[in-house]
């Protein structure tokens, strides 16, 4: 069963208010044809039903494995490339990018358990979520988690054109559980995984994937 989340609770009360107030004043003071007027409530029926959508948190069923990679995220993967990470590992890593549209579910998740070593949010710009300058110039989040045998992994929420809001959870030194919730970013966005070099990657590139389910990669042995 699909609850809302909390993220959403603000949003879609405004939004209520918003287009109820709208709609009772064409209504009360006739100031479009009646026509018109049945036109606006259902396309004001049908936004509040896109924020519904876009707010829910469906139950997720995370494969909890030592050994496996989840991804954060539910969406299309977009890169999986060999990058140097400048700001926390200062070497090369597997960088495995999931794009979400505003359709998607939009609750981003814990791809490893372990400890968090390491949180920064870096203000920024709004390009466009795909283009490959987002991952250091948008807006965004970072955060590295260490599981116990030294296997360490950053995420980094990133902004988009739409989404102004991004929402973390993480708090330095705090476990991290695989699966659990990290954070929430509003109206689409991106979430980059570096890894370590070696790290057998189980998708690929235009591959749909569901945050805290799908199985992105697995530790080498």
């Amino acid at each position: 069963m699909y609850t809302i989340h909390k993220e959403g609770y603000s949003t879609l009360i405004i939004g209520f208010i918003v287009l109820a107030g709208i709609n009772t004043l064409t209504a009360y003071f006739h100031i479009f044809p009646s026509w018109l007027t049945i036109v606006l409530r259902l396309l004001s029926v049908g936004v509040f039903l896109l924020l519904l959508n876009f707010f829910r948190n469906p139950p997720r069923h995370t494969p909890v494995s030592e050994n496996s990679i989840i991804a954060p995220a539910d969406g299309k993967v977009v890169v999986i490339e060999e990058v140097y990470e400048p700001e926390y590992f200062k070497e090369k890593r597997l960088q495995v990018s999931v794009f979400m549209s505003p359709l998607n579910v939009h609750v981003n998740r814990y791809p490893v358990s372990g400890r968090i070593k390491y949180y920064r949010y870096h203000p920024g710009k709004y390009l466009v979520a795909w283009h490959p300058k987002s991952s250091v110039l948008n807006e965004r989040t970072s955060v590295v988690v260490e599981k116990q045998n030294g296997f360490s992994v950053l995420v980094r929420q990133i902004a988009g054109v739409l989404a102004r809001r991004i929402v973390c959870y993480a708090k330095e030194q705090a476990d991290a559980r695989q699966g659990e919730e990290l954070g929430f970013i509003k109206f689409g966005s991106r979430v980059d995984l570096f890894l370590p070099l070696g790290t057998k990657i189980k998708v690929r590139v235009n591959d749909q994937v569901t945050g805290g389910e799908t199985v992105l990669a697995e530790i080498a042995d």
